[in-house]
């Protein structure tokens, strides 16, 4: 039997944690929490976002909000949540869609109480959401991928 170098090991067990996002309509908070993660993970975590209830289109102040940060959102359009989606994901962070997330065993949950963009009247209002959540997500980044970790580009 060939044993490996012990870096080798580590190197095959390494696997791309994946997140879902979770709000009512998946037209604000976690639509920028999805396009935040992208950004700041440099692509060492996989993400997705959904809704309970999809509204029709992404908040147009939070597709502005996003694009001064350089992440597009114009593209972007609310999608169901889906046992699916549930089932892949690592962890997931729910933004107030209260009971509607299934809950699976072996999952990570958190639940941010975070204002929701859907309710701001102006841009301002929009970035300090946008901020709140930004911190969020980096903080929830170097609990997943910590800093030296070989998937950390």
């Amino acid at each position: 039997m060939l044993s490996q170098h012990p870096q080798q090991q580590s190197e095959l067990a390494v696997t791309t944690p994946e997140v879902l996002f979770v709000c009512v309509h998946n037209a604000g908070r976690s639509q920028m929490a999805a396009g935040l993660v992208t950004l700041r993970s440099g692509g060492c975590v996989k993400v997705r976002s959904a809704g309970s209830d999809p509204a029709e289109q992404v908040n147009p102040l939070a597709v502005e909000a996003m694009a001064e940060l350089g992440v597009d959102l114009s593209t972007a359009f609310p999608k169901p949540l889906t046992d699916e989606v549930v089932r892949a994901a690592d962890v997931v962070v729910t933004m107030g869609c209260g009971d509607a997330c299934p809950i699976y065993p072996g999952k990570h949950y958190e639940d941010w109480q975070v204002d929701d963009p859907a309710g701001a009247s102006s841009l301002a209002e929009v970035r300090l959401i946008r901020d709140d959540i930004d911190r969020r997500v980096q903080a929830l980044i170097e609990e997943l991928v910590p800093p030296g970790d070989p998937q950390r580009r």
